[in-house]
């Protein structure tokens, strides 16, 4: 073949080239180990040894071409392929910005941090704890040694013989007293989540939350438990809500009440609905000797409730699951209820 017409069809072929694929193909085409050139070369064993430096001289002056040619077009190539890319992507900063979409606050977060606020403005600390507990603390220390019947209640996560995970929040509470060594006063909130072996479905789950709370002082009353509870459920559900209290037992305190709340009919005694809400007593004096007060000069009183019961309530929530599934959806109903 002709070097003339060798660089003719580079030229030619070259024009066609639209991205560095093909021009990786045309190079190799030309001056591959297999290429046009190459296999031209080997050519030159045929020729007379006057011929030779002659045709060598032309064979390496089209290689120099063809190769500062690909080099050049591969450039050009490029800085083609960055402008398309540049203006495919180019942004219209006039343009309104896009509208996202935010998910509400947690009904259970919500309910949680009004009550904590509720407590907060009454004095109340929040105190928390531990949620592998030990035994000591989870039982004992509430008047409720081992073998105790009371302990069936309660279906417990064990780890070892000593360690469970705990089943309510009182175990908190335990701490906080031994910790003020016998002196008041002690006014706490202890808020988390806590752990019973339980089928999970619309209304149970083996993990919710707790919020109890807890007052040791001298001269404390059964009437500043029931005041502060009908405080407690004014603030939460209105101020036509009524209270009932109930006789029931509890371990660590005595005596120990149910408390219902009015649902329906409230302008109405004779027909008025009363819906459980939750339990509550004055501590009972074991509890209150374990941990280093001295009953005859202290007394207080304990209440537990589980927030999901009274987000339900509130907002109208039919499966305690809804609050732990982080479905978008479910939370973006409560987009209204957020604290800001």
């Amino acid at each position: 073949m002709n070097l003339e017409n060798i660089k003719k069809e580079y030229q030619q072929l070259v024009q066609e080239i639209t991205n560095e694929k093909e021009l990786y193909d045309l190079r190799v085409k030309f001056l591959g180990k297999k290429g046009i050139l190459t296999e031209i070369m080997k050519g030159a064993k045929d020729l007379l040894p006057e011929e030779r430096p002659t045709f060598g001289k032309l064979v390496n002056e089209i290689k120099e071409y063809i190769s500062s040619n690909i080099e050049e077009t591969k450039q050009i190539l490029i800085e083609k392929a960055i402008a398309e890319k540049l203006a495919s992507e180019e942004i219209d900063v006039t343009l309104p910005a896009r509208k996202y979409s935010l998910g509400g606050m947690n009904p259970l977060n919500k309910v949680i941090e009004e009550i904590e606020e509720l407590f907060i403005t009454m004095g109340y600390s929040v105190a928390e704890g531990p949620e592998v507990e030990t035994d000591k603390f989870n039982f004992e220390m509430l008047n409720l040694p081992k073998d105790h019947p009371a302990r069936d209640m309660q279906d417990s996560f064990y780890i070892t013989n000593e360690l469970l995970m705990r089943t309510q929040t009182s175990p908190v509470q335990a701490r906080e007293m031994l910790k003020a060594e016998g002196k008041g006063p002690i006014k706490i909130i202890c808020p988390g989540k806590v752990f019973r072996r339980d089928n999970d479905d619309a209304t149970h789950s083996h993990q919710f939350t707790q919020i109890e709370g807890l007052v040791v002082d001298k001269n404390i009353t059964f009437a500043d438990l029931k005041g502060t509870l009908e405080y407690l459920i004014k603030s939460l559900f209105g101020e036509n809500k009524k209270i009932r209290l109930r006789p029931s037992f509890f371990p660590f305190t005595e005596p120990s009440v149910e408390v219902d709340i009015s649902w329906e009919n409230e302008d109405d005694e004779e027909s008025i609905k009363w819906l459980e809400i939750l339990g509550a007593g004055m501590v009972h004096p074991n509890v209150l000797e374990m941990a280093g007060f001295d009953p005859n000069e202290y007394s207080g009183f304990a209440f537990g409730m589980g927030p999901e019961r009274i987000a339900m309530l509130k907002y109208g929530i039919t499966d305690i699951r809804s609050f732990y599934t982080n479905d978008v959806r479910f939370l973006e109903q409560f987009n209204n209820t957020r604290n800001d």
